[in-house]
């Protein structure tokens, strides 16, 4: 941000500098418009030390008091610079960009929010309010009114419900159930569809044995 304010403190300085045969016009409230010689650059310092200036048909405007620069594209972009070095972009879509001073950036469309931390860290908020969470251990998280979901890279499904009761799947398909206190209510393998099928097959037989004795 500082850059940017020196930026346009240069400009400033640069249009007193234009040489003879520009037009300065000064105004009854002590601001300033002054156009430079080919008239594609015009600034404007006003009675706040506030400054306005029009390169190349943007529009970069300096907020002396908050120490911002705001800068208006030709496509509507609109990016708006903090002191603490954040930035913010205004696409014309109505979506929204934030560039925190520590690398995180926020997205942020149609009630949607989606941040992508330094780390690699992804945390996606629907607008319901449901959170997915993306580590960069392979690992993830879903956040919801129900419940609290992570997986994990070998398969394994940890579930915490808004009760307190908890339900571990495995990838070996072992399930494990613990109620609001931590006690162990289920610990066990369940079936594949597979092993099932043929489970019930082999049940179906037997019982038609039975039924012709």
């Amino acid at each position: 941000m500082e850059e940017s304010i020196s930026q346009a403190h240069e400009t400033a300085k640069v249009g007193r500098a234009l040489s003879e045969g520009c037009a300065i016009t000064n105004f009854p409230d002590a601001s300033q418009k002054k156009l430079s010689t080919d008239k594609k650059r015009t600034i404007i310092r006003f009675s706040n030390s506030d400054v306005k200036i029009k390169p190349d048909q943007r529009v970069i405007y300096y907020h002396a008091n908050a120490q911002t620069m705001c800068t208006t594209y030709p496509d509507g972009l609109e990016v708006v610079q903090f002191p603490n070095k954040q930035t913010e972009n205004f696409y014309p879509d109505g979506s929204k960009e934030i560039v925190f001073p520590d690398g995180t950036v926020k997205h942020l469309k149609d009630g949607q929010e989606e941040t992508l931390f330094p780390d690699g860290t992804i945390v996606r908020v629907e607008r319901n309010g449901d959170k997915t969470i993306v580590l960069t251990n392979g690992q993830k998280e879903i956040h919801m009114a129900q419940f609290k979901r992570r997986e994990y890279p070998d398969g394994t499904i940890k579930t915490v419900y808004c009760s307190g009761c908890q339900e571990t799947k495995y990838a070996s398909r072992r399930v494990k159930i613990k109620d609001e206190a931590g006690n162990i209510i289920l610990d066990k393998k369940q079936m594949s569809p597979q092993h099932a099928e043929s489970h019930g097959k082999r049940q179906l037989q037997f019982f038609a044995k039975t039924d012709k004795n």
